[in-house]
Parts: structure tokens; sequence; C-alpha cells
């Protein structure tokens, strides 16, 4: 059985653990290893794109990375249950023309028993900031 540590029901030390854990991976930029930490079956919302299972998480991030360029990611926590952790995220990258972003959003994740996320649900709305204006290096 494939497990991610910590498993549900998380302590808030564990949904702390759990936030600082998908924050690394994100700011690794590395799709495949991402994946591994959603199940097979994961349903995602991100803005207003739906994403099912790992091949289109691996899909969706790729293309993600492609056209938000250095990217920096910071969670923060926000609450949680037995199995579902909120957060509270913001973001900066660049795009294609050089023009700086900074993205604000709450995530609401649920995790199956084996600590894999099978929903994960973003709400995400974009600030065009100038590069002095970077707080995420």
């Amino acid at each position: 059985m494939e497990q991610k540590f910590p498993i549900p029901p998380f302590s808030l030390d564990d949904a702390i653990e759990k936030i600082q854990k998908a924050e690394d991976a994100w700011n690794s930029k590395n799709p495949e290893t991402i994946s591994k930490a959603y199940s097979v079956d994961s349903e995602w919302r991100n803005r207003a794109t739906f994403v099912n299972g790992r091949a289109e998480i691996v899909d969706f991030l790729t293309n993600k990375w492609e056209n938000e360029l250095n990217y920096k990611l910071k969670k923060e926590y926000w609450a949680h249950t037995h199995n579902r952790i909120a957060v509270r995220f913001e973001y900066e990258y660049q795009n294609k023309e050089g023009n700086w972003f900074r993205a604000y959003g709450n995530e609401n994740w649920e995790f199956d028993k084996n600590g894999l996320m099978k929903k994960r649900f973003a709400s995400i709305n974009d600030l065009a900031i100038t590069e002095d204006e970077r707080k995420l290096t």
C-alpha cells in the first residue's frame, strides 16, 4: 500500500508538517514527484480547471511551469479536521513576457486513509506586481 506520512487522523503538528511537505514539493517544480502525494484517482479544481488522476496532474503541472516562470510558493496553515486540511497560500511567478504576478488563494484538501490527497480544491486570484514588489525570493 502506498502511504504518505503523516496519515490521518491529523494532529495540528501533522497538518503543519503535511503543509510544509506540500510547499517544498511544489517549489521543486517536479510534476512527477509531486503527483505521488496524490491518490491515483485524485480530483482537483484549480481555478476553473478540473484535473483527475496522476497523469492529468503531471500534465497540468508541466504546463503550469512552462508558463509560470521563476515560481516561488508559500503555504500557511488555516484549519484542519481528522482527514482534511485548509491552507492559504501565495506564490509569485513571471510570465513569458517578463511580467510578474503574485497569486493569492485558498486550498481545501481531503486525504485518504493512507495520507494521499484525494481531493484538492483551489481558489486563486492573480495580482500584477512589479519586480520591486516581490517578497518571495
